[in-house]
């Protein structure tokens, strides 16, 4: 029985997955499976998964495919990662140690932007100083990025399948409230700047402020307030911009620090 099982929710995901699944490859930390939940992909999103030992199962939107592929794990602890993100060949080894150090149930890591942009460099420290100061209050998680025991996962019941926003931080507060959760300081995740790219950085900001307020003020997203979509950013890239060899030149860099 594997430690860790990897749980990647995916649709149309061809050019985020290989670099992934390299990064995957390449750890210093070997006991994990790797299961990718697929809501439907026209492309080679199943072909590449398998290609790279992964298990594909039948997923859905990003809470449905984390529940599904939950399900199907055999590893003591679970680990959601989106599929444009890239980790470090120490990150798993990281992520293991510190969290049994802290004696954690459940955890996320700060996330660092495939940007040499200031602006993504600042809005990405922001949000990481955000969710640092509220761990002990009013808990945030990336989606992009979340550890937790399989155990306490079942204990809470997964993922609430019948939100349309902010999923993974309601997640993260039910976490809380049956174990101990932190924001691991030593691992760290690399994701895709697509959606930035995508839908505005301005945008992007106010959405996040916005769902913010309507949380505090409401309660939990239940409504489709801003129709959010799976696996749409690529198809709405500003044109001229070419997301994946700049996530590649980036990618590069870092491998030759």
């Amino acid at each position: 029985m594997p430690k860790v099982s990897i749980i990647i929710p995916a649709l149309n995901e061809e050019k985020t997955l290989p670099d992934l699944f390299e990064s995957l490859k390449d750890q210093e930390f070997k006991d994990y499976e790797m299961i990718l939940s697929d809501a439907g992909s026209t492309d080679k999103t199943i072909e590449i998964a398998q290609s790279y030992g992964a298990r594909v199962v039948a997923g859905g939107l990003p809470a449905v495919g984390r529940n599904a592929g939950a399900k199907a794990a055999s590893g003591e602890w679970l680990l959601f990662l989106d599929a444009d993100v890239f980790v470090s060949g120490k990150f798993l080894k990281f992520m293991m140690a510190e969290a049994e150090e802290e004696q954690v149930d459940a955890a996320s890591c700060g996330v660092i932007p495939l940007s040499d942009k200031l602006i993504d460099q600042m809005l990405h420290e922001v949000a990481n100083a955000y969710i640092s100061v509220t761990q002990y209050f009013y808990p945030h998680a990336a989606g992009a990025c979340i550890l937790i025991k399989k155990s306490l996962h079942e204990k809470i019941g997964g993922y609430n399948e019948t939100l349309k926003l902010a999923e993974d931080h309601e997640y993260i507060t039910r976490a809380k409230k049956m174990g101990k959760f932190k924001i691991l300081k030593k691992p760290k995740v690399y994701i895709s700047v697509r959606r930035l790219e995508a839908e505005g950085r301005l945008n992007i900001a106010a959405k996040y402020v916005a769902c913010e307020v309507y949380r505090v003020l409401l309660g939990e997203i239940k409504t489709d307030i801003f129709k959010y979509k799976f696996g749409h950013h690529y198809a709405k890239l500003p044109k001229g911009v070419k997301i994946q060899s700049m996530i590649k030149e980036f990618i590069d860099k870092l491998k030759q620090d």
